[in-house]
């Protein structure tokens, strides 16, 4: 009996180290270790090198005078008045304008977008219907929208969020659609077997699931509402609607201040920049490490 014994024995540790082999496949594959100053390297330093020789460039054509300075100014002039806007405390006013509708604008269409992108996405009628219109409506410029926005609202903060609406419901729904579409079959089925209502499919198996595509939606529909915004900035211009950075670039432009202009311009960057830094990109990158994704970190 022993060698028997021993001929089991044997069998089940074989069992269990192919077990544990999948485990490991399975298993998320560990995230190289980086010290501080090697992430700090890889992710701050090829930014600013980029930056500083686009500055070099701009300098050298900037002294070679091909162009009248009414046209391309000198980088330290753009740099003066960024810092005198900045001394000032009006950079801080025209940030937060802007920023702070761009907000309100965008959480508002992700409370309409997503209910609707899960319509769209699981009602073929309602997806036959208003598919199309949704793809129609991201691919429109916002600024098309603004001279019926100041007919239907007024020059008022209603006609702004209407624009902004407009530029980030679809691709938040289109995304979430996209997200939706590529969940494999077996999932909702699994929800179906197990009792899942229709809510509860939704809130714990569709858009778990569909939460890479549907944060690609989101990114695209902060981007649309950041564009619209700035859109409707640079057309409705009112005393009540303050100054934000569109209405700061409009003022540069009806004063020939081609300084102005160009600093305006490097605030939107800026601050299109700095939300995808702080708030995209930390969560696309927990989402591709949940899914153990690390290599594309």
């Amino acid at each position: 009996m022993a060698p028997l014994d021993r001929s089991a024995a044997a069998d089940d540790a074989a069992v269990d180290a192919v077990s544990a082999g999948l485990d490991a496949l399975d298993a998320p594959a560990g995230e190289p270790h980086r010290g501080f100053w090697k992430r700090f390297a890889w992710g701050f330093l090829p930014p600013v090198l980029a930056l500083v020789l686009l500055v070099v460039i701009w300098q050298v054509l900037w002294a070679a005078a091909f162009w009248p300075e009414t046209y391309l100014p000198a980088p330290l002039a753009v740099w003066d008045e960024f810092w005198e806007r900045l001394v000032s405390g009006d950079v801080f006013e025209y940030v937060w304008t802007s920023v702070h509708r761009a907000a309100l604008g965008f959480a508002a269409g992700v409370v309409i977008g997503t209910p609707l992108g899960l319509l769209v996405a699981k009602v073929r009628v309602v997806r036959a219907a208003i598919g199309p219109l949704l793809t129609g409506l991201q691919s429109l410029p916002s600024v098309a929208w603004v001279p019926a926005a100041i007919l239907w609202f007024g020059i008022n903060d209603g006609a702004i969020y209407f624009v902004v609406l407009l530029g980030s419901v679809p691709s938040i729904a289109n995304g979430l659609v996209s997200g939706i579409d590529q969940i494999p079959p077996i999932l909702p089925r699994v929800g179906q077997v197990m009792g899942a209502g229709r809510f509860s499919s939704a809130r714990h198996i569709l858009l778990p699931a569909a939460l890479p595509g549907f944060l690609a939606g989101l990114k695209q529909g902060w981007a649309f509402s950041w564009r619209s915004l700035m859109a409707a900035e640079l057309i409705a211009l009112s005393p009540q609607l303050g100054i934000g950075l569109g209405a700061y670039l409009n003022q540069g432009s009806s004063l020939n201040a081609i300084e102005k202009v160009i600093a305006a311009i490097f605030l939107i960057m800026l601050v299109g920049v700095g939300i995808e830094l702080l708030v995209f990109r930390p969560a696309e990158r927990a989402v591709l490490r949940a899914r153990g994704l690390t290599a594309s970190l």
